[in-house]
Parts: C-alpha cells; structure tokens; sequence
C-alpha cells in the first residue's frame, strides 16, 4: 500500500509493504483471514509466483480462485473443491433420477386418464378393466 498501513500480507508475514506490493491490491489490512488462509495452503511464495506470472487484469480472479480453493481445502483437507463439485454432481445424478420417476410416473396417469377402458400398469403392461 506503500505510505499508508500494511496489507494483510505484508502485516502477516511482518515486512514492510511496499507502493508496488503484489498482494495489496487484492488482501487489504481490514480483511486479514482472506491472506492467512491462502499463506496457509499455498504459501506465500508460491502466491506472489503465480501472481507475477499473471496479467494484471486477471489477478483479481486468480486471487478470488486461490481463496476459495483454500478455503475449501481447509474444510476438505482430503479433496479441497474437488470433493464438493464430486458431492455435487451426485446429488445432481440423484435428482435426475428423481425426475425421471416422476416423469414416468406423470406419463403413466395422462395415459390412464385418456384411455378410460384400459387400466395401463406402470410396470409396463396393460391389463383390461373388464378382466
């Protein structure tokens, strides 16, 4: 931040932040955790590396990705993002099946209700209401 008060990084890791920090523009002092985390999964180094690689314009999304992929690691140690979009995408699969029966099951009733003689099992099959 240069003349004013240090980022949340250069606080952190107790240096003295210069006008041309790479983590000040996207860990402000007010929000410490926002650094600590991602220090804490990635490490410093490694993020200021990724940063400086990046251009300007996409490093506001690459910090924005870089915390939430920690934050998820630190609920997940084991899977991180990868475990909730695996949770996810079966719950998606349940709810597809989900659909898919009641969908059958709305098909099975229009069709009842428009051929009144026959009774048209669910199962498959079609049974005559007379028999």
């Amino acid at each position: 931040m240069g003349g004013g008060s240090p980022c949340a990084s250069c606080k952190l890791l107790r240096r003295r932040c210069t006008k041309d920090c790479i983590f000040a523009p996207f860990f402000p002092a007010d929000d410490p955790h926002k650094f600590a985390i991602v220090h804490k999964v990635f490490g410093a180094s490694n993020v200021s590396k990724m940063l400086q690689e990046l251009p300007a314009q996409q490093r506001g999304d690459a910090v924005s990705s870089l915390v939430y992929e920690a934050n998820a690691r630190m609920r997940d140690p084991v899977y991180g993002c990868v475990g909730a979009i695996s949770f996810l995408q079966n719950q998606v699969s349940q709810l597809q099946m989900q659909l898919a029966v009641a969908q059958a099951e709305i098909l099975c009733i229009q069709m009842q209700q428009r051929d009144g003689g026959f009774r048209i099992l669910c199962n498959g099959g079609t049974n005559a209401d007379d028999e």
